[in-house]
């Protein structure tokens, strides 16, 4: 996950953050904030909101689940941790933020997109050209984040 204001400098001061998540420890990255965490633990999406201290304007996901070898357990998977990236995004997305995930494409995504497609203005696959051709692999970008919706009352 990551927040980023139009990272870099401006007028010598650094403009914007990114925060990163990893299950193990991994080599610190210049002007990124890493920390070890389990994202799928409880409580793990509040103690990512206080790390981030407000909204943000991007949130990233590249989560992939260990393989089990079987296709559709794998697809399962990684499905569910893009949804769970997903309604992470919801919680602390400015509105027109954006949110990329990786997936594997296989048909459970069907709901996924259709959450997406409610909730950003403009949802694309991509998959990118360093992909092998014979990856399912792919990134939903969804952009226009049109904001927390309101629970109707009762």
């Amino acid at each position: 996950m990551a927040r980023v204001n139009a990272l870099g400098e401006k007028s010598g001061k650094k403009v914007g953050r990114v925060l990163g998540l990893d299950l193990q420890e991994v080599d610190p990255i210049a002007g990124a904030e890493i920390h070890v965490l389990d994202f799928l633990e409880d409580g793990a999406d509040d103690q990512v909101k206080a790390w981030l201290g407000g909204p943000a304007d991007v949130v990233m996901s590249d989560m992939a689940a260990s393989s089990s070898g079987h296709k559709n357990t794998d697809h399962n998977r990684i499905v569910a941790l893009v949804e769970a990236a997903a309604q992470l995004a919801f919680d602390v997305l400015e509105p027109g933020g954006t949110f990329v995930a990786k997936v594997l494409a296989g048909g459970a995504e069907t709901d996924m997109q259709t959450m997406l497609k409610k909730n950003f203005t403009k949802v694309v696959n991509v998959k990118p050209p360093a992909s092998r051709s014979d990856s399912s692999e792919k990134f939903v970008v969804a952009t226009g984040f049109r904001g927390r919706e309101i629970p109707a009352e009762d």
